[in-house]
């Protein structure tokens, strides 16, 4: 009865796989007998056509550095050629915008230094501005009798 009740808290997967032969439980799998219906029956692998590339392609291809120059580019590149250079140009323009950002990080740090030894900041310019709309009130105010 104790085991009855710790079966319960088994989970569903494990306790099919405790009374049910191993080949049976495989539900994915293939059975070998499927297999040879998936295949084609001709002995030559399916090979994927040349695909022409568009104007951006090329320059992409140019880019990544699979090809020197446009005339080296033939008429029909594989889909995988292609890919492979869109993701090269997609890693060198993450590494750029990395750069980008570091480099702007430096700037606004200096420019950050210059405005300390310029004693400004944030709160003088804002104490500044209230002071200055203080003052345009009160002349407002004592112009309008």
């Amino acid at each position: 009865m104790a085991l009855k009740l710790l079966g319960r808290n088994i989970p569903s997967i494990l306790r099919m796989t405790k009374a049910v032969d191993l080949k049976i439980s495989r539900r994915l799998c293939i059975k070998p007998h499927e297999e040879s219906k998936l295949q084609p029956k001709s002995g030559a692998p399916l090979k994927v056509p040349g695909h022409k590339p568009t104007d951006w392609e090329r320059r992409f291809l140019l880019w990544a550095g699979n090809f020197k120059k446009p005339e080296d580019i033939p008429e029909t590149v594989s889909i995988e050629t292609i890919r492979a250079a869109k993701t090269t140009l997609r890693v060198k323009f993450s590494y750029v915008m990395i750069a980008l950002t570091i480099l702007g990080c430096i700037i606004m740090v200096i420019k950050g230094k210059q405005a300390v030894k310029r004693h400004e900041s944030l709160t003088s310019i804002n104490l500044e501005k209230k002071a200055q709309w203080r003052e345009e009130a009160l002349q407002s105010t004592s112009a309008k009798p």
